[in-house]
């Protein structure tokens, strides 16, 4: 058996955009996690922040458009691998969350 599911708890560093592409609307969302650790030598916390893309499908995105900058959000999801080309048009590989209910 196999499962591909992610669980993220973070806040919106940005309000959510609506897009659309082959005539599908979507809502993206730009989620910060963060964790820390204590140092040992120095015994300093030090802390790190992680941005995802995350992607919401289906009847959630009408809901999820409706997020602003700074809201406490949980995202339940897939973990998805997609290519594509930046304005330099090098060949970049990244990750997002896609969430479908």
């Amino acid at each position: 058996m196999y499962q591909n599911k992610v669980n993220l708890i973070g806040f919106l560093g940005s309000d959510a955009e609506v897009r659309t592409a082959n005539n599908r609307s979507f809502t993206t969302l730009s989620l910060a996690t963060k964790s820390s650790y204590k140092d040992k030598k120095s015994g300093q916390y030090v802390s790190h922040t992680e941005w995802h893309r995350c992607i919401v499908l289906g009847k959630l995105s009408e809901f999820a458009s409706t997020l602003t900058k700074g809201a406490h959000i949980q995202v339940e999801g897939e973990l998805r691998s997609r290519q594509y080309d930046n304005r330099s048009e090098e060949r970049r590989v990244g990750k997002e969350c896609r969430s479908r209910w």
